[in-house]
């Protein structure tokens, strides 16, 4: 055993409880995808998202509860709190969006929705899969690279929300441009944080490799 491994605790717990999470947002992505792809009883799933995103909070606070009882950590106490923050994020906008969709009575979701929501499927999935990865390091450029194709994916995510956007404001409907404008701003949101969490990830891999 290293010096490193001899000072820091060999209790692995903050990872088990970051891959709960980490697990939970890739859950709720993919029932909100779900969701776009088969829209009917969309009050019932959007209810499911809720839950799964109550779930998360729940992972949220056991992170931060421990944190605050816990000296050493495996990794920094701010990069765990950052990693727990912008999954919490991604998992706010995803049910978000899923609320507007049935408050704002969206009839049928568009196209571009639904590629979004499945560029979102992809980065958490990528995430889901770096995050494994920081338990022992063995293979932080295997981390490294999927934290880039999240990196990209937000990028053709970016693309989207511009186009569908440019193409929103072509209607004449003022009220269900707002509607479904928000609508992709959420989502694109979500995009947003699900690269911030890889941009934490890639730098806990750079300060432990």
């Amino acid at each position: 055993m290293g010096l490193k491994e001899w000072i820091l605790p060999q209790d692995k717990h903050f990872f088990n409880m970051l891959e709960n999470e980490s697990q939970n947002v890739l859950d709720g992505s993919s029932a909100f995808l779900e969701m776009l792809k088969n829209y009917e009883n969309i009050k019932q799933k959007q209810q499911q998202i809720k839950d799964i995103e109550h779930q998360g909070d729940d992972f949220v606070h056991e992170i931060f509860e421990e944190l605050n009882k816990t000296f050493i950590t495996p990794i920094d106490h701010e990069d765990i709190s950052a990693l727990a923050s912008a999954f919490d994020d991604v998992l706010d906008y995803i049910d978000g969006t899923a609320a507007r969709c049935v408050l704002y009575e969206i009839a049928a979701p568009e196209e571009n929705m639904i590629k979004l929501a499945e560029v979102l499927v992809k980065q958490t999935t990528e995430l889901n899969i770096a995050l494994s990865g920081l338990r022992n390091l063995k293979n932080p450029k295997e981390i490294e690279k999927r934290c880039i194709e999240v990196n990209r994916l937000e990028n053709i995510a970016d693309d989207i929300y511009k186009n569908s956007v440019a193409q929103l404001f072509k209607r004449n409907d003022a009220i269900e441009i707002m509607k479904l404008k928000e609508v992709y701003e959420r989502l694109e949101f979500a995009t947003d944080k699900c690269e911030d969490a890889a941009n934490v990830i890639s730098d806990i891999v750079v300060k432990n490799s």
